[in-house]
């Protein structure tokens, strides 16, 4: 049975024991290794695999050996309780070994569960799953979570109350982030505020959200975009200390006014540029990028991206001569002094 988005959500956060099989495929390996570990762990609690109530297999063994899937599905293990046998990295090369356990399967056996990738409507596995009576298709998209999934995520980790803005701000980092990192994140946020009274707030979200950046990059290119031309060398030699290149400032500095420049582009005006930007930029981070967008002309910014570009080729050029950093410090203090003007 092929299930749409709404009821896999509902059927791979309380999934039943007594279907034969559930097939979990798409394109984006994290999002179905997510789903994947969240239905097995509903089917056979936290220490189901500790239990040996686990058994995996990979898609290449079946190939090899059909027999394999059909034995660990009718084997009988130590500990009580559900099992499952997980089949990773399906295709139409072991569909053979998968479609014989779908039909040899009886109550009692193992519950199957196999893993695709991006498995075409012609694939023998994902035809037999949606025809199966008692099987399950899912699909996973690669596209951002929904409302009810960040709200499942939320409650999965053990979140109170959030108040409104720190809620639309972290649905706007489950958009922008990986799913796997966006864990992560949650799991940071929920340790953080675990002590605190009252609801989640917009800092908290801020606090624990990730950084794209190094802490010291950041600064520098700062200061570079505010016009503080006297405090860019001490700050550069400090990012050059920790192992900074050329290069990577160059990028660094490159990427934030293209970052600029896309928000002071906006038809709608500065502050919704900066509202639209992704990933989405909160607090005083934000209060900085609209300040800096409101101090430079967008013809002045295209001028700093050409000039970053100019200085990126000549350090990548292999008949230069001259020290590297001295040409980014150059080239920033330049930049610097030209949003004086």
């Amino acid at each position: 049975m092929k299930l749409s988005a709404r009821d896999a959500l509902a059927a791979i956060a309380k999934p039943d024991p007594k279907k034969t099989g559930v097939l979990i495929y798409g394109a984006n390996a994290m999002r179905v290794a997510l789903k994947r570990q969240q239905l097995i762990k509903g089917l056979i609690g936290a220490q189901g695999e500790e239990e040996m109530r686990l058994t995996r297999l990979q898609g290449g063994e079946l190939r090899r050996d059909g027999a394999a899937l059909n034995d660990a599905i009718k084997a009988v293990g130590f500990f009580p309780g559900p099992r499952v046998v997980l089949v990773e990295d399906a295709n139409d090369n072991c569909a053979d070994a998968i479609l014989a356990g779908l039909n040899d399967w009886q109550a009692g056996d193992a519950q199957m569960v196999v893993i695709g990738g991006a498995l075409k409507p012609t694939s023998k596995i994902r035809k037999a799953f949606e025809a199966h009576s008692n099987a399950w298709s899912i699909a996973i998209f690669d596209e951002p979570p929904t409302r009810a999934e960040v709200e499942a995520a939320l409650a999965k980790v053990g979140m109170g109350e959030v108040d409104p803005e720190a809620s639309a701000a972290i649905t706007d980092l489950s958009k922008a982030i990986d799913p796997g990192d966006f864990n992560q994140f949650l799991e940071k946020l929920s340790l953080y505020c675990m002590s605190q009274a009252g609801p989640v707030t917009l800092r908290d979200v801020e606090v624990c959200a990730p950084q794209s950046t190094e802490a010291a990059l950041d600064d520098v290119i700062g200061l570079v975009a505010d016009s503080r031309t006297d405090e860019i060398a001490p700050v550069l030699h400090r990012v050059i200390a920790q192992g900074g290149t050329a290069t990577g400032l160059c990028i660094a500095a490159l990427r934030h006014f293209r970052l600029l420049h896309t928000a002071a582009s906006d038809p709608a005006g500065a502050s919704q540029g900066v509202a639209k930007l992704r990933p989405p930029v909160y607090g005083p981070r934000r209060d900085r990028i609209q300040r800096q967008v409101s101090a430079w002309r967008r013809d002045r910014l295209e001028q700093v991206i050409s000039l970053l570009l100019d200085t990126d080729l000549q350090l990548r050029s292999a008949g230069q001569t001259a020290p590297q950093m001295a040409q980014v410090e150059r080239c920033f203090i330049r930049i610097s002094m030209m949003g004086k003007r």
